[in-house]
């Protein structure tokens, strides 16, 4: 479930291991990141929460904690890379994971850089450039289905 929620939401490890229960506004498909002491830029947001990230959601047992994603760090660290390992995947981080959602979210086309910076939380253009790696093949796909 952690890393479906890190690519559906682009959310950072620390903010989905910190997500609890009283957070998540599923009627308005909502995840509100409201405590500044757990967010890296100290700025509040509201990461929208696409419909397979709702149905990851609805699946998890709710915890005696409140927390969303009730697992140490260190534990995801540790599974996750075990799991790349396994999938003999090399220099990978779960941190790559927000890396992809931004990539992945850029590569839709209906997202301007306004809006992807309110997902990512980023404040600047050039922080929000370091996170979108856009596949040339996508691009050269859209050039195509363009008028003119």
């Amino acid at each position: 479930p952690a890393v479906q929620l890190a690519v559906e939401t682009a959310m950072r490890q620390g903010e989905l291991l910190t997500l609890t229960w009283s957070q998540v506004d599923r009627k308005n498909r909502l995840a509100m990141l409201d405590d500044p002491e757990k967010i890296k830029n100290g700025e509040p947001r509201a990461v929208p929460l696409s419909p397979a990230a709702l149905a990851v959601l609805e699946a998890l047992p709710r915890s005696v904690s409140g927390l969303v994603l009730p697992v140490r760090r260190m534990t995801l660290y540790s599974v996750f890379a075990a799991a790349c390992a396994r999938a003999k995947v090399e220099n990978y981080t779960f941190h790559d994971l927000r890396h992809e959602a931004l990539s992945r979210l850029a590569e839709r086309g209906d997202f301007n850089v306004l809006e992807l910076a309110a997902v990512s939380g980023h404040k600047t253009l050039q922080m929000l450039k370091r996170y979108t790696h856009l596949q040339a093949a996508k691009l050269a796909d859209k050039l195509a289905r363009a008028p003119g």
